[in-house]
């Protein structure tokens, strides 16, 4: 095997032109075996030359979908598991590409592999790069292979780029992750008034800042299917976030900031991330954590704390806030008397604007334009933190995704 392709899209036929533009004059046979569909191209040999076979074994998810399931009837779903927990543990340093790297996983529905049967079959790396660009694929490469990036398995884009290798290594900075809309629908078969009011509001908003809008971009979920974390539950982040921050920033030295998180009883609250950061601190992990200083205003914004959230041309400022309505004032009385958070609509709108703003920063990274309306940097750190609000895919901090 050389490699396995995984793809969003969904349909063998696609396969069968690809590889008869290889080999007009071949035999291509199509079997069943178990649930793959087994695509086999037999390359007749000349005089001096025995005959060559390409074998491709195509199998989708019996239910298609934008993210995992815990479908256990579902081979090419559990497979998928298996995948997910790979990637995730491979050292991504790029915490952009490594969310979109995994939400990129948990979209797949088609797995299709690249076995040279018999005989060496020189058009191979062209049929994988052609097969790669029409599925819009992720490649799970092994060591050695013809198209080969990195020693031991590896992962490559659509574009055949180095995506990641076990130690961390990528050739790219970002990965685009495209959903058919028509998943969302199935998920949601009625799209509400109110959902529908929402985004032509923010599509307009967007507009008038000359932001790109993408039309086709479906709906945030209704006030009524929200699930809004609790006004403690924020609290308890913020506050270990603002520490985390002060840390960040030098203010506190990582011991000091684990012991002032203890005494709080908030080091349960402090996630993997943030506790192998301040036990093992660098300049570039403070530098990439300093930017969560956007998602503790969000924060604050959730819980009434600040009364707005500045359009994303500019960094956020806490010189400004109340000086009880930061946690470092009182920590405890911050938490315990914090009880009320926005009401999910508030959340909902703020969450769908955002949603909509990442979609045109990384429209424009995608495509190598300078991003002059907004700070793409901020607008993800916000898009973040709402998710997390939202519960999007009932995702930990740690783990939070921005697809768009």
């Amino acid at each position: 095997m050389i490699c396995t392709l995984y793809s969003h899209e969904i349909g063998y036929t696609k396969i069968s032109p690809i590889l008869r533009k290889y080999f007009p004059t071949s035999d291509i046979f199509l079997d069943k075996e178990d649930e793959f569909k087994i695509l086999r191209v037999e390359i007749k040999g000349g005089f001096f030359s025995s005959k060559k076979v390409l074998k491709i074994p195509y199998r989708e998810r019996i239910n298609p979908d934008y993210q995992i399931t815990e479908d256990e009837n579902c081979p090419l779903n559990m497979n998928l598991q298996g995948l997910y927990g790979f990637a995730n543990s491979l050292p991504i340093d790029n915490d952009n590409l490594r969310d979109r790297f995994l939400h990129k996983i948990h979209s797949l529905n088609a797995e299709f592999s690249i076995i040279e049967e018999k005989g060496t079959i020189k058009e191979i790396p062209a049929i994988i790069k052609d097969l790669a660009a029409a599925f819009d694929a992720i490649l799970f490469v092994q060591d050695g292979t013809i198209i080969s990036k990195a020693h031991g398995q590896h992962f490559l884009n659509n574009s055949l780029q180095l995506i990641v290798d076990r130690e961390g290594n990528s050739e790219i900075d970002s990965l685009e992750v495209n959903i058919d809309p028509k998943y969302f629908d199935n998920d949601q078969v009625e799209v509400l008034d109110e959902q529908k009011d929402r985004k032509a509001k923010n599509e307009t908003v967007l507009a008038q800042h000359n932001i790109k809008v993408n039309k086709n971009l479906p709906c945030v979920e209704s006030t009524s299917e929200a699930n809004i974390r609790s006004a403690k539950e924020i609290a308890q982040r913020v506050t270990v976030m603002a520490y985390i921050n002060g840390f960040t920033l030098n203010a506190l030295s990582g011991e000091d900031t684990i012991t002032i998180l203890k005494k709080l009883d908030l080091w349960e609250a402090t996630t993997p991330k943030e506790k192998h950061l301040l036990e093992n601190p660098t300049d570039e992990g403070k530098n990439q954590e300093s930017w969560k200083c956007e998602g503790i205003w969000v924060l604050l914004w959730a819980l009434k704390k600040v009364d707005s959230i500045p359009f994303p041309n500019e960094m956020i400022d806490f010189v400004n806030i109340p000086e009880g309505n930061y946690p470092y004032t009182d920590p405890k009385v911050f938490i315990t008397e914090t009880t009320e958070a926005r009401n999910a609509s508030e959340i909902l709108d703020m969450n769908d604007l955002y949603y909509r703003m990442d979609w045109a920063c990384v429209d424009a990274r995608v495509k190598g334009e300078h991003m002059e309306a907004m700070i793409p940097g901020a607008v993800y750190e916000r898009h973040y933190a709402l998710n997390w609000l939202i519960h999007y895919m009932d995702q930990d901090w740690d783990d939070v995704t921005c697809d768009t």
